[in-house]
């Protein structure tokens, strides 16, 4: 299969790595395909099949000439790009406007598809072309062409297969166009949307959000017998606590303590592939690894048939965002929807400029405890008249206690005057809107929480 119509760019270890524009795609690995490949294959057009909407197709353009540079406005393959030890493939589209310090979105495919098919059948690549982010294909080889999110190396940091492949990729991308290291999300449908979630848990400080259609909890799909397909959970009867949906988040990075990616999630009522419930446990997770109440903030329908829930702040950049479509089977991504993606993820305008500070804040603060430790909430609402851009809360933590996990927010020193400092998805309060934050910490004795607040520098009220 030739690669006609794309362009290839080669990099390595040597710096001057060629492009070229006719270098042959690589074949998928021939060899019999595990009984759900063949299933897959069979059904991928009613179940697990591209979106209906075609957005392009793939571009024809000579390359550019700086060397190790994908050319602007093209699809085109990458190799070489780092660790790949499932050997993914990598298209990248580069919009001619790209920004200075680009965002970069990475878009992955369902089963059967691959990165060419989800360059062609969204429109990620037309809206990179109006917001100047870059556009990352990952596309899969095995046979069944449907991304590995069942392995324990697949569900761990590092573990190897095709998360390690994808973290080489964006890696390569912010090495070779200085991509803003702040600004990297992660879409998919359906096997692209379960390798979002899987992205997210693995890499909570590489992506800052992700968007998943027909997607299942990270470590629902989890197999030890080498099986793609995990049946209880395509099914919709793994039910776990929030709690311990929540650790097999953790536990894919053991230790990390900094700010969680925020999510969105998409899900028909009528799915039968990945059946419906599985939106309820992504939720349940979620909420549990940002640290924000399941009760909704906000509930609206933005089109009809569909029922919109927020959770830990009431705006269109809320830690979790869940988006259920009455009626709509498995084959839910229509056209229009990359633009809301878009407007989550906060690539949809211009930064803004400098904003004056709040006028007035007030912040809520309460925990639980247990023997010698405890979890803190806290609940930062803006009540002057314009919204802050950017964030630092400080405080005092009463004698004997010391942090040692936190979400929403970095914090630092662990112990003492503490500053948490916001996350990339939540550095705007608008005026009468609320933030929520929280941390685990150890104590002595004392499990209070802090008395005293100030948001950068100016007083808080308690409540």
């Amino acid at each position: 299969m030739s690669a006609t119509g794309r362009n290839t760019v080669h990099s390595g270890a040597v710096r001057d790595s060629a492009v070229r524009g006719d270098t042959a795609r690589r074949r998928p690995r021939s060899g019999p395909a595990v009984l759900f490949a063949a299933l897959v294959s069979l059904l991928a057009t009613t179940l697990l099949g591209a979106p209906g909407a075609v957005a392009r197709e793939p571009v024809e353009k000579a390359p550019g000439a700086a060397q190790g540079v994908a050319p602007a406005a093209a699809l085109t393959e990458v190799t070489g790009f780092g660790s790949n030890p499932s050997n993914l493939q990598m298209y990248l589209y580069v919009p001619d406007n790209v920004a200075a310090k680009p965002a970069v979105v990475v878009a992955v495919h369902y089963c059967t598809g691959s990165g060419p098919a989800m360059y062609s059948g969204t429109e990620y690549a037309s809206l990179a072309d109006r917001y100047g982010f870059i556009v990352v294909y990952p596309s899969v080889t095995r046979a069944s062409k449907c991304f590995d999110v069942s392995s324990p190396q697949a569900l761990t940091r590092g573990g190897g297969s095709d998360p390690v492949g994808i973290k080489s990729m964006v890696d390569w991308v912010t090495r070779t166009y200085s991509a803003d290291t702040g600004r990297i999300f992660a879409t998919g449908i359906s096997s692209g949307a379960m390798m979002t979630n899987v992205l997210l848990g693995d890499y909570p400080d590489v992506f800052a959000a992700g968007a998943a259609f027909s997607g299942v909890p990270f470590g629902c799909f989890a197999t030890t017998d080498g099986s793609e397909w995990n049946s209880a959970c395509s099914g919709g009867t793994v039910i776990r606590t929030p709690q311990e949906w929540g650790d097999l988040v953790r536990n894919a990075y053991p230790g990390y303590t900094g700010a969680r990616p925020r999510m969105q999630v998409w899900h028909g009522t009528e799915d039968d592939v990945l059946r419906y419930p599985n939106f309820g446990e992504e939720i349940k997770q979620w909420t549990n690894v940002l640290g924000v109440g399941r009760t909704p903030a906000a509930t609206d329908s933005p089109q009809s048939g569909w029922t919109r829930t927020r959770y830990g702040a009431t705006g269109d950049q809320a830690p979790v965002e869940a988006i259920s479509l009455q009626g709509v089977g498995h084959n839910l991504y229509a056209w229009g929807m990359a633009a809301r993606v878009l407007t989550f993820f906060g690539l949809d305008g211009s930064d803004p400029g400098p904003q004056p500070q709040p006028g007035a804040c007030k912040v809520t603060a309460t925990t639980s405890a247990w023997s010698t430790g405890l979890t803190g909430s806290v609940t930062i609402t803006n009540t002057g008249t314009s919204r802050v851009e950017g964030w630092q809360l400080g405080f005092t933590l009463p004698s004997g206690q010391s942090v040692t996990n936190g979400w929403g927010a970095m914090y630092a020193p662990a112990s003492g005057a503490v500053t948490a400092t916001n996350a990339t998805y939540n550095g705007t309060i608008a005026a009468n809107a609320s933030v929520s934050i929280g941390y685990q910490a150890n104590h002595t004795g004392n499990s209070s929480a802090p008395a005293a607040f100030t948001l950068n520098g100016t007083a808080c009220t308690g409540s």
